[in-house]
């Protein structure tokens, strides 16, 4: 698992993706998430602009690869 360490109170998912190198552009990043390659807490989750917090955990699975991030924040 992958600690993806975040600077805000929360980044939406296709930033998520984006910003831990999974896709290198958002159109990429949309497509994983509509076509539910995408779980978050173990659910499914089809928004692009889901608010990801820290202690969250979102799972990428596609083309036989899983991709396991968990969110950390800094103290703020």
């Amino acid at each position: 698992m992958e600690i993806i360490k975040i600077k805000t109170p929360f980044i939406q998912l296709q930033q998520l993706l984006k910003f831990a190198g999974v896709v290198e552009e958002g159109t990429d990043a949309k497509i994983l998430i509509q076509e539910g390659y995408v779980t978050l807490n173990g659910e499914t989750e089809t928004r692009r602009g889901k608010k990801i917090y820290p202690g969250d955990e979102v799972l990428i699975s596609y083309d036989g690869q899983k991709i396991s991030l968990k969110v950390d924040g800094e103290n703020i």
